[in-house]
């Protein structure tokens, strides 16, 4: 299992500082998110948003190990052109680093600034998307004619790094057969889960375990595939940290991403938990 850690809070400089402190205390993946300015409760836990890729390619120049990402980016808010050169960009300048945790977004944050709500219209968008960001990846002369957007034939250059593709981590919807092949077509699933009266569910070691099965019976295509387990471990108590996240590797669970998203996540309270270190199971 590997090791990231989201830092959701500080300026740009403060957030590159702390993913230079996270790839020297060993942990594996530095990371930031994507979203609009919500407000509401966002206020008690930071409430300062900054653009994703600003603030990565800061983080890629404080950084030489690490992998990077915003968890998560939603395609269908921004033009997959646009998304392509970013992300070559930004793969680029870090020598190879980036992966590209993608999912449908807020439903909120999208109404307020007049983009798409309809759930199985983003999902679409999300499909189309990714076809593009793919087929721009490769270097090679792209078209796209799709139901939501159009591409003329070019070839994006340069390609990026990483080969054949960045990784492609997918939020999938556990068990929802058309939600988890859409992430079996990529590199990765940050997992959610449903009850069976559709009400958000728990992510337990158990789920987990189900979802590397269904991995290894179903995925075709080739290349390695996480399985990112999010949660949050003590500081102070390494043995309880490592207790908590065995069951999730045992599972079949390879990243384990530290998400501090609640209050207290201000700077410092994040650089304590960076400091100490990942949860390390052997």
């Amino acid at each position: 299992m590997r090791y990231g850690f989201i830092i959701p809070t500080g300026d740009p400089r403060t957030v590159a500082e702390l993913a230079h402190e996270a790839e020297e205390a060993g942990w594996d993946g530095a990371f930031y998110w994507d979203g609009m300015a919500v407000g509401g409760d966002w206020d008690e836990v930071g409430g300062h948003v900054y653009d994703p890729w600003v603030v990565m390619a800061a983080m890629a120049m404080r950084t030489d190990r690490v992998r990077l990402g915003a968890i998560v980016t939603p395609p269908s808010r921004r033009r997959p052109w646009k998304l392509a050169r970013e992300t070559m960009t930004l793969d680029r300048l870090s020598n190879g680093r980036l992966v590209v945790p993608v999912g449908l977004g807020a439903v909120d944050s999208f109404g307020r600034v007049g983009e798409e709500t309809d759930r199985k219209t983003r999902a679409a968008m999300l499909d189309e998307g990714l076809q593009i960001l793919t087929g721009l990846w490769s270097g090679e002369p792209f078209a796209f004619d799709g139901d939501h957007y159009r591409l003329g034939e070019m070839a994006f250059r340069p390609p990026p790094v990483q080969r054949p593709r960045i990784p492609i981590w997918v939020v999938g919807a556990w068990p929802r057969p058309k939600s988890m092949a859409r992430a079996l077509r990529y590199d990765g699933i940050l997992p959610n889960f449903f009850d069976p009266d559709g009400s958000m569910g728990e992510g337990t070691p158990e789920r987990y375990a189900e979802i590397a099965a269904h991995v290894a019976e179903r995925r075709t295509e080739p290349g390695p595939f996480e399985i990112v387990v999010e949660g949050v471990t003590p500081a102070d108590d390494p043995a309880q940290a490592a207790d908590i996240v065995r069951p999730f590797a045992a599972a079949g669970g390879t990243w384990w991403v530290e998400s501090p998203w609640q209050a207290p996540n201000q700077p410092d309270d994040l650089r304590r938990r960076i400091a100490a270190g990942p949860p390390r199971v052997g």
